[in-house]
């Protein structure tokens, strides 16, 4: 018996030494992302970027002392800089009680900024009044002290639930066309290869605004997320993201043999994306992390959809988005043709 479990064993050993995908599958995809883990939990803590305005000096003091970035401004400049998400919040002072502003898209964020005034305040105040501290007063910009981390996160998994399941449809589509001998057939017709991807896009691309309007509907309507600006250039964002994970699951899967050769993908394709696309603070990490992340599409998709979703941007605040996400597509569009060389050269 042990001759033939020792055989078996054997057997086993050389498949995997053959498949070389299945081995770094095993080997090399949970280190990379054991790694990227790693690198992300590393980033130092978010470091509250304030701008005050008319403040005493004692109180000014207080704030650098918390650590916070601290720039003193005009009452124009400090919500204009709001607006635009450079700094975190505005502080001024009426009386004895600090006013902030905070810009309110992130929770956690919010969280630093109030850490800072309340430590500011109470070293402050407690140093110079023999009485009872006054509490802040807050307003937001953006959303409100009710907001959920799921209003915060929600644009981010939409927008991974999106691009993940059409990266697997996409390619086991696209290899099962293969393998089936239905593309061969196709390319032994009159048509040409970029004739044949953008049918393939337009015909997925149906099934992919459907796909889009539910997940955006479930979300607003059955789950509650905070949508703030506009459904219509939410859709065009989510769409645009899954034409990305569309033609870029059709590139890849045209080197792989075998459906379960597009899931062993998932790993080093998909994966390292979540990293990215910003359920972690991209600002707080190193530099080639940064770089990193602005050529992955997910990041760009979930920052589009959360000026939508959150601040209620228009068009002009993801015009960058969507140019970009639209250049991911016309790339691995471009990408597709050229792989087909390998089927019919034309």
């Amino acid at each position: 018996m042990m001759v033939r479990v020792l055989a078996l064993v054997k057997r086993i050993l050389r498949q995997f030494l053959r498949d070389k995908r299945t081995l770094a599958l095993v080997l090399v995809a949970p280190v990379l992302v054991l790694w990227l883990v790693s690198l992300v939990f590393d980033t130092a803590a978010h470091t509250p970027v304030l701008a005050v305005v008319d403040v005493p000096a004692p109180l000014l003091q207080a704030l650098k002392d918390t650590g916070a970035d601290v720039a003193t401004m005009t009452a124009v400049d400090a919500h204009a800089a709001l607006v635009d998400a450079r700094v975190d919040a505005v502080i001024g002072v009426s009386g004895m009680t600090p006013v902030v502003e905070v810009e309110g898209s992130d929770p956690a964020v919010t969280g630093a900024v109030m850490k800072a005034v309340t430590t500011a305040t109470t070293t402050m105040l407690s140093a110079q009044l023999p009485m009872p501290l006054p509490t802040p007063t807050v307003t937001f910009l953006h959303g409100s002290a009710e907001m959920r981390s799921f209003d915060n996160f929600g644009p981010v998994l939409v927008g991974f639930i999106v691009f993940f399941f059409t990266f697997i449809v996409s390619g086991m589509s696209f290899v099962r066309e293969r393998t089936s001998g239905t593309l061969e057939r196709m390319l032994s017709t009159p048509l040409r290869r970029h004739e044949l991807v953008v049918g393939y896009v337009i015909g997925f691309a149906v099934v992919v605004i459907a796909q889009a309007t539910l997940i955006t509907a479930v979300s607003v309507c059955g789950l509650g997320m905070m949508l703030a600006g506009s459904v219509v250039w939410l859709l065009l964002v989510v769409l645009l993201l899954a034409l990305t994970a569309l033609t870029l699951g059709m590139l890849l899967s045209a080197f792989a043999n075998s459906e379960f050769q597009v899931v062993q993908l998932i790993p080093i394709v998909v994966v390292p994306q979540v990293f990215f696309s910003g359920l972690f603070p991209v600002e707080n990490m190193s530099a080639p992390l940064r770089v990193l992340g602005s050529v992955l599409p997910l990041g760009w998709g979930s920052h589009a959809m959360r000026e939508i979703m959150i601040r209620g941007g228009g068009f002009h605040a993801i015009a960058v988005d969507v140019a970009v996400l639209a250049g991911f597509v016309a790339v691995f569009m471009i990408g597709n043709v050229l792989a087909l060389r390998k089927y019919r050269r034309l």
